[in-house]
């Protein structure tokens, strides 16, 4: 048995059993795939896959506690490579992150800024994504780290850790009625055309669990990713807008009318995602500490080591 055939079951797994679709992705012959599929079953004398004809059907029993120790092997090989590259090179490599439109717009760049200063020669490389994206591109090691605030917690093969808790604000035009309300209820917002997040970002979930709760229906007028998006058509009158907080920190005074939702929508928490049993080099360590100052190599040596598996904030 070797490295190739595990890579070639491991990725048909991944690729709900398509045989071309994972030789295009490991860019070889399909039959090639098939071949060494075939050649590992019969070294280990069980059927990792059941067929029907020449087509893949499904995992079977044995098959999946295959995958299980694949899976161990591909990650440490993986591990390896990380602790050559990091004693090889020390103060060079790349960072790949994961992370959601309003962590990269928002939240990332002074981190990233600062990682730059103190490792010059660490590239950085941003994959954007929704939060179950997020989630996907660590666990198929595309990503080391994964930011976001939606999904990440709810992936057992991921070590997740609290970054810093946020509330969401109201944005509207300074001549907008309720510019002039102190505390706006949900009420007052669930009779304007609302401009907000799609219902799988930034905390989208949590906005419409509140007005659930007092059995409102908001009067929804666009849906985006991005901030920026929600404030243009806030500007031009679309509706009133519900943002993310560090979307408005840097926008010009007088701009929007901004009010606090806190009281009324509850705070939401941004997580860092690490795969579990990964080995981290260390300017990935710090680049968490840098996100982060709750962050330490020790709480996230702990928590990689199995022993933390959360903190509160």
């Amino acid at each position: 048995m070797n490295l190739h055939q595990f890579r070639y079951v491991q990725e048909a797994a991944r690729r709900n059993l398509n045989l071309t679709e994972a030789a295009k992705a490991l860019h070889t012959s399909q039959p090639g795939v098939s071949k060494a599929i075939i050649e590992l079953e019969e070294e280990l004398g069980v059927d990792i896959f059941a067929r029907h004809g020449k087509r893949l059907k499904r995992i079977t029993e044995p098959g999946q506690q295959v995958l299980k120790s694949i899976e161990v092997i591909m990650r440490e090989v993986g591990n390896l490579k990380r602790i050559g590259d990091e004693y090889a090179t020390q103060d060079s490599g790349t960072l790949s992150l994961a992370v959601t439109h309003t962590q990269a717009r928002y939240v990332l760049p002074q981190s990233v800024a600062k990682l730059r200063e103190q490792w010059p020669r660490v590239k950085v490389v941003l994959h954007q994504g929704a939060p179950g994206q997020v989630a996907r591109m660590v666990l198929d090691e595309v990503a080391e780290v994964g930011v976001a605030t939606e999904s990440l917690a709810d992936y057992p093969e991921l070590i997740t850790l609290p970054c810093y808790d946020w509330q969401h604000v109201l944005v509207l035009p300074p001549a907008h009625p309720l510019a002039h309300t102190e505390r706006v209820s949900l009420e007052d917002i669930a009779r304007e055309p609302l401009v907000t997040y799609h219902p799988s970002f930034t905390g989208r979930t949590r906005i419409d669990h509140a007005f659930a709760q007092r059995k409102l229906v908001p009067q929804i007028a666009l849906e985006a990713i991005d901030a920026d998006v929600i404030k243009t058509y806030v500007r031009l009158g679309l509706g009133v807008g519900i943002v993310a907080e560090m979307a408005v920190r840097d926008d010009p005074p007088g701009d929007l009318t901004v009010r606090p939702l806190g009281h009324l929508l509850g705070r939401n928490v941004t997580r860092i995602a690490f795969k579990r049993g990964a080995y981290l080099r260390q300017f990935v360590i710090r680049f968490a500490g840098l996100l982060s100052n709750r962050l330490t190599p020790d709480l996230i040596a702990k928590a990689m080591s199995g022993h933390v598996n959360d903190y509160e904030l």
